[in-house]
């Protein structure tokens, strides 16, 4: 973003944009954000052009499964400089505008500045922003508190989809709304003075935040007194977060390189299963969806479609490695029965062994391709990008516009989950987040699709989540059945030895001892199955969605108009997102363990 005497504009980088390069298309890109001063000192341009292109380059080598891609949307000075370095290195631009084109273009003085603007923009994609509420076309005409509260839109919009913040700043405080100063505030604190107020961020202020990465260059500003702040000097480069210890450092914090990572393995995952994801993923976007409705939340079901399918496919890896790693442990508990109670069963030993290193080696698959953290990650990507996805559908906006669905999920988890706070910001970045208005058809498609109906067949989540209470139900049923079976055939057994063991020959009075410690076996595997499954919690768990859906549709029938409607879905997204952070924990104190064999 770049100040001048109306505001300044921000630019930031992002994927997986429709007009970017095939080999471009990677699910998640690395998307750096820009902010900077418009009047660069011109003897320092060269030198600045020099740090942005060194910086990309180490950026894009060091996490070469996370394309590069720069949104900027054009303004003079910084935006350009980064936009043209950018392009020579063939990284995508898109250019979002803080207003119709028309009346940016009047922001550029030159003939010669607005060719360069329309050069760049072509092979871009290209999109502007919509008007701030209370605003109108004529209030944002001219310079002034209407066009400057369009450029702090711009500044919230960036740092609401960008993973690092590209700051060419003097390190001075702000001098006007949304001036370079006030986007750096936003990017790390969600508090954008005069447009946001001061208690937009209260619910995750003091949570640990992946948001706030800032790489700050130092500039000077061709102005009076355009020198930097007092302890900075020019071409000075340095990260900088909100850590309280360590706010500024000369290499990428590690729990940034943490994040960045685990992004990079989920595009890694899926370019491998890319053909099997475009066959087989389940779409939340009907094919004959409207045009405007296609157009507002292709993106963010694109990325649900990769994000459920790997999801489910890891699900499966590790139900199959559960199943088996209890199987193996009935296995070792029967082997070590024979070798204890049976006479001439003591090459049992030896299977117990064997079944032991068994159950290991499936363990050390399991923890080498990270199956369990993979399931629940993109799990809760998925159920995230599902609320995302119908949030847009449906125009539900967070409030000025300056609150999307990924700011409300999982602040309170690791910050080694922000990655997947950093796909929604990606997938978010069309669509409704422009703020161009919502699809003619998408409320009434969000309500439709995304609740249900609560009679007759349930569809919907309401549908989905009456099946799972029906289905855990008889799983929790099937162990107390088990238990029960267990706990009646160990009495019978043990009246048999009690009243008639004089009658019994050797043998089956030893098949009997036998099966007295098969059965508590049997029982005890099977409920530290269900256990590890968490049947009992997800029933609660399930319980109280279905009971949050059938109260939603039920006050949706009752609105009295489509505000309304979007209010009461904007409340249930926030229950449904603060739901998947509760299921994610009760799983991640749950994983596959090689001591579930002892």
């Amino acid at each position: 973003m770049n100040d001048s005497n109306q505001s300044e504009v921000g630019s930031v980088s992002h994927n997986s944009v429709p007009n970017a390069p095939e080999h471009q298309q990677s699910p998640v890109p690395l998307v750096i954000g820009v902010t900077g001063h418009r009047d660069l000192v011109p003897s320092e341009v060269p030198a600045l052009e020099k740090m942005i292109r060194g910086f990309l380059l180490t950026m894009r080598g060091r996490f070469p499964d996370l394309p590069l891609t720069v949104m900027t949307p054009l303004s003079e000075g910084a935006d350009r400089l980064v936009a043209r370095v950018a392009r020579s290195l063939d990284v995508p631009l898109i250019v979002p505008m803080p207003m119709p084109r028309d009346l940016y273009m009047e922001d550029f003085e030159t003939e010669t500045s607005r060719q360069e603007f329309e050069s760049l923009c072509e092979g871009a994609q290209v999109y502007s922003l919509g008007i701030v509420e209370g605003q109108n076309r004529d209030s944002i005409a001219n310079p002034g508190q209407g066009r400057n509260l369009q450029y702090a839109q711009m500044g919230v919009y960036i740092c609401a989809h960008s993973h690092v913040l590209l700051a060419l700043w003097d390190g001075k405080p702000a001098d006007m709304i949304g001036g370079t100063a006030n986007v750096v505030q936003f990017h790390q604190w969600d508090i954008m003075p005069g447009f946001t107020g001061d208690n937009t961020r209260m619910r995750q202020i003091l949570a640990d935040d992946e948001s706030d990465l800032v790489y700050h260059i130092v500039c000077s500003r061709d102005r009076p007194e355009g020198s930097p702040a007092d302890g900075f000097e020019p071409l000075q480069a340095t990260w900088f977060t909100t850590d309280a210890d360590r706010p500024r450092t000369e290499e990428l914090p590690a729990s940034y390189e943490e994040i960045f990572t685990r992004t990079a393995q989920f595009n890694a995952d899926a370019a491998e299963h890319a053909e099997d994801i475009e066959a087989g993923a389940w779409p939340l976007l009907p094919e004959d969806a409207p045009e405007d409705l296609k157009r507002a939340v292709a993106s963010i079901d694109r990325m649900f479609r990769i994000a459920d399918w790997l999801a489910i496919h890891y699900q499966k890896k590790v139900t199959l490695a559960l199943r088996l790693i209890y199987t193996v442990a009935v296995f070792m508990g029967l082997a070590f029965i024979g070798y204890t109670d049976v006479a001439g069963m003591g090459w049992t030993v030896y299977a117990f062994l064997g079944f032991f290193v068994l159950g290991l080696v499936l363990h050390w698959l399991a923890n080498r391709g990270a199956w369990h953290r993979k399931y629940l990650d993109y799990r809760a990507l998925a159920e995230g990008l599902r609320v995302q996805f119908y949030w847009a559908a449906a125009g539900v906006h967070g409030e000025k516009h300056s609150k999307y669905a990924h700011d409300n999920f999982l602040q309170k988890q690791d910050v080694e989950l922000g990655w997947i706070r950093n796909v929604m910001r990606v997938a978010g970045h069309g669509g409704v987040d422009r703020l161009e208005g919502s699809p003619v058809s998408g409320l009434e498609f969000a309500i439709r699709e995304w609740v249900g109906i609560p009679d007759g067949k349930p569809e919907g989540q309401l549908g989905y989540y009456t099946r799972k209470i029906d289905e855990r139900i008889r799983h929790t049923r099937v162990t107390s059945a088990i238990g029960a079976a267990c706990l009646w055939g160990g009495i019978a057994v043990t009246a048999a030895l009690a009243f008639a063991s004089e009658r019994l020959s050797q043998g089956i009075q030893g098949a009997l001892l036998l099966l007295m410690g098969i059965l508590p076996l049997i029982a005890a595997v099977r409920e530290a199955y269900a256990q590890k499954r968490a049947e009992k919690e997800l029933i609660k768990q399930y319980v109280f969605m279905a009971r949050i859906f059938r109260n939603a549709r039920r006050k949706l029938d009752e609105a009295n108009n489509d505000s309304q409607r979007r209010q009461i879905l904007r409340a249930l997204g926030n229950a449904s997102l603060d739901e998947h952070a509760e299921w994610i924990l009760i799983h991640r104190d749950r994983p596959l363990e090689h001591g579930s064999l002892s």
